[in-house]
């Protein structure tokens, strides 16, 4: 409803012809690689919330080579701060995925 007010009229892609839609076949076949293979479903909550962690993480901490081992949210590169700094692996979608930073050693 927000789109038609904006001028923009859905146009329907043909069945069975993903190369209509490579954007979203492509994000498809990577969240099915990456999340549905590999966790057992129960309920349309526990999917939708996945799937929602999955979007976040997709966008913030995934590496695309497409934009140079950057995310689409852009990060900063932190430096090693302390040659005896770690790195720490901070768990995102459920433990499946991580994402990696700095931390100073105890």
């Amino acid at each position: 409803m927000a789109l038609q007010t904006l001028g923009v009229k859905a146009v329907r892609t043909a069945p069975r012809s993903p190369w209509q839609n490579p954007c979203v076949e492509r994000f498809g076949g990577t969240l099915r690689r990456e999340l549905l293979d590999k966790v057992i479903v129960f309920n349309p909550t526990q999917l939708h919330r996945l799937v929602r962690e999955f979007v976040t993480y997709y966008h913030q901490d995934r590496c695309h080579l497409g934009l140079e081992k950057d995310a689409p949210e852009p990060r900063a590169v932190t430096p090693r701060p302390t040659a005896c700094a770690r790195v720490a692996a901070q768990p995102r979608v459920g433990g499946l995925q991580h994402r990696y930073e700095w931390r100073q050693a105890a």
